[in-house]
């Protein structure tokens, strides 16, 4: 990188580098750096017109700088500025022996051949004594070397351009640009620690699918708390394999590359769930678990279960509808906040009735749900709870011996 004096050194090196093939080419021309003026009606001396007139951000370095300080302001590295510059050359002398045109031949030959400032030019236009005021540039050591191209300035533009250099007629011009100068700031930013050891890994890029999950009783079965889960897919064995259930890792109790058998972790609430298939690999010194590639997420449902009904505080006799308090103590615990539906179907050999009641908001997570019932005619009822869609499943009669065989008899209460 260099330092604030960057600009005007490549400006003093352009100059000399003009100067020299000018010089030789028209005898008696100079080269000088300024503003375009006028000479009034007399004959201009024979000269070259460098006039650096703009100054804009380099298009393809400008988001290349890291961020050079921290959020709370402390300076990472030295921010650095990638410009480029606009020069426009005038050509100056005596009309009648076409000077202009034969300077504007030699200037454009030149920067053609030679487009590059090379690090010695730079060298040794900082030798020049007339040049002590650029003594402490260090330009000849930035990374980039500074190249110039012809700008293709329409009639319009060149117009625009030459209309701010008020009271000064038109001279013959082109214009060139020079990128990129990289300026750096002087500040200096605090030293890192260097670094004790180094870690090179390469992996094939392998992203597991889970295509389907299921209990491991088999496909269709309801997916209960703490119960054996198959996952099916492909490319869903890693070094390290873990499943990510909910927010909880599981290590896996079998891997092959398209089956992976886990049991679900304790804590999860009924209702929809997410898994993932997560592949870790081992990095550094010593090596430990770092996050590597993760599967899509499959989603399945946690079912709820009914593992005890009571019935309590019945209201009510004869052949009118009674009311009760019905509670269903269920696995896993329902949330305070998850919607808990009781839904019961009466036990009867003609027109069965079916209720749909809505349990009360819980304090606190809970797996005990009491539901007030009311309008209920008596009788035996296979009971299902509804948590946040999830329903509970119903057992069914496998006496073939039995009355009931294949219909559904439990968790069942009896309102009397």
């Amino acid at each position: 990188m260099s330092n604030y004096l960057a600009i005007a050194t490549a400006t003093a090196t352009l100059t000399r580098l003009l100067q020299a093939s000018v010089g030789k080419d028209v005898p008696g021309a100079e080269v000088r750096s300024g503003r375009p003026d006028s000479a009034g009606n007399a004959t201009p001396p024979t000269r070259v017109n460098l006039y650096l007139y703009q100054v804009a951000p380099n298009a393809a370095l400008r988001n290349s700088d890291l961020p050079a300080r921290s959020p709370d302001g402390q300076l990472l590295d030295r921010p650095q500025l990638a410009l480029d510059l606009h020069y426009l050359l005038s050509f100056y002398g005596a009309e009648e022996t076409l000077e202009p045109q034969r300077l504007l031949g030699s200037a454009v030959r030149t920067l053609n051949a030679r487009p590059v400032l090379t690090r010695q030019m730079i060298r040794d236009a900082l030798s020049d004594a007339a040049l002590s005021y650029l003594a402490g540039s260090n330009l000849a050591d930035q990374v980039e070397l500074i190249r110039f191209t012809p700008l293709p300035l329409t009639l319009d533009e060149l117009s625009k351009l030459w209309s701010v250099f008020f009271q000064t007629p038109y001279a013959l011009s082109v214009a060139y640009q020079g990128t990129a100068v990289l300026i750096e700031s002087e500040e200096t930013a605090q030293p890192a620690l260097p670094v004790r050891s180094f870690n090179m890994y390469v992996a094939p890029f392998r992203q597991p699918v889970i295509d389907q999950v299921a209990a491991q009783a088999g496909a269709g079965q309801p997916i209960l708390a703490g119960a054996n889960l198959t996952l099916s897919g492909r490319k869903l064995r890693g070094e390290v394999t873990l499943a990510l259930v909910g927010d909880v890792e599981v290590a896996p109790q079998a891997i092959t590359d398209s089956r992976i058998s886990l049991t679900l972790p304790a804590g999860l609430r009924a209702g929809v769930q997410g898994v993932q298939v997560v592949h870790k690999t081992l990095m550094g010194t010593p090596a430990s678990l770092h996050r590597g590639v993760e599967s899509n997420v499959a989603p399945f449902i946690l079912t709820p279960k009914i593992t005890q009904v009571t019935v309590s505080d019945v209201q009510g006799g004869g052949n009118q509808p009674r009311s009760a308090k019905v509670t269903a103590t269920v696995n896993p615990q329902v949330g305070k906040s998850q919607r808990v539906l009781l839904l019961m179907n009466q036990v009867a050999p003609s027109k069965p009735a079916a209720f749909t009641f809505t349990a009360p908001s819980r304090e606190a997570d809970s797996d005990s749900i009491t539901v007030a019932v009311s309008g209920v005619k008596a009788g035996d009822y296979v009971v299902r709870i509804q948590v946040d869609g999830a329903q509970s499943p119903l057992e069914t009669d496998t006496d073939p011996n039995s009355p009931t065989f294949n219909q559904y008899t439990a968790p069942k209460a009896t309102i009397p």
